[in-house]
């Protein structure tokens, strides 16, 4: 069951909700890094209850494991995870996501740093979650969402891969490749124990894909600042994992979680 959200800048929160998780990739991010910081702890000072937790790996190369390292220090809502096992992003995702479970998060929410996701707009993910819906995924391409910055190459990418799932996949979301994206718990515990086909940016559409026939909305966000590339390793895994479910779907054996 899917539902659209036209945007809306007010939104009530019950603060007595449950509590909740946050998980950021960071990979590179020392320029950016007090920028994007600030923003999300405005954000969550009004925001009670959450546990962030920033996950870094061998992909990062400049000084954000110390940054991170020090932030965890001296503010306890932060918890830094150095997983240099990761292979993939979205090794780091999962990992985020496994050590949210650790708590008592019971709201679980996704989104990517260097304020290309904007902390902002966190409080429509905990509203709609608060209200029973256990998948609420980050729309670029309904009224009030946007890609900012973003190339056109980029823009276009993203726009053709959520063309291209709608059809093969028989899915209807208006935005297949967002990232931020907010989960009941139960939700992830159901995807986090099932091996995942993707291994970069199809990691969003195969969720998505998964979660299909559970109570879902798409909210209007605001991305900017993506990477300007995308692999080809990235690429070729995105066609590879599409056309498996496809497949699966047109031999009558589709699968979801």
């Amino acid at each position: 069951m899917l539902i659209l959200l036209p945007c809306n800048p007010i939104f009530y929160i019950d603060m007595s909700q449950q509590p909740w998780a946050l998980l950021i990739p960071m990979a590179n991010e020392e320029t950016d890094f007090d920028i994007f910081i600030h923003a999300l702890k405005n954000s969550i000072d009004n925001l009670p209850g959450v546990s962030v937790f920033l996950v870094v790996d061998n992909a990062s190369r400049d000084k954000t494991l110390q940054l991170c390292q020090s932030l965890s220090e001296s503010d306890k809502r932060f918890h830094n995870v150095w997983a240099p096992e990761n292979k993939n992003v979205v090794d780091a995702y999962i990992r985020g996501y496994k050590e949210a479970l650790k708590t008592n998060a019971q709201y679980i929410i996704e989104m990517d740093a260097g304020m290309s996701h904007d902390p902002v707009e966190l409080p429509k993910f905990l509203k709609f979650l608060s209200q029973g819906y256990s998948c609420v995924y980050g729309s670029r391409f309904i009224k009030g969402g946007s890609m900012g910055d973003s190339p056109a190459k980029r823009q276009s990418l993203s726009k053709i891969g959520t063309i291209l799932s709608n059809i093969l996949l028989g899915s209807s979301l208006h935005d297949m490749t967002s990232g931020y994206q907010g989960f009941h718990r139960n939700i992830v515990e159901l995807f986090t124990a099932k091996p995942l086909r993707s291994k970069a940016h199809f990691y969003q559409t195969e969720i998505k894909y998964l979660l299909r026939k559970y109570k879902s909305i798409e909210i209007p966000i605001h991305y900017k600042a993506p990477s300007p590339r995308v692999s080809k390793n990235a690429i070729i895994n995105s066609i590879e994992c599409l056309l498996y479910y496809f497949w699966r779907r047109i031999t009558f054996r589709p699968i979801s979680l």
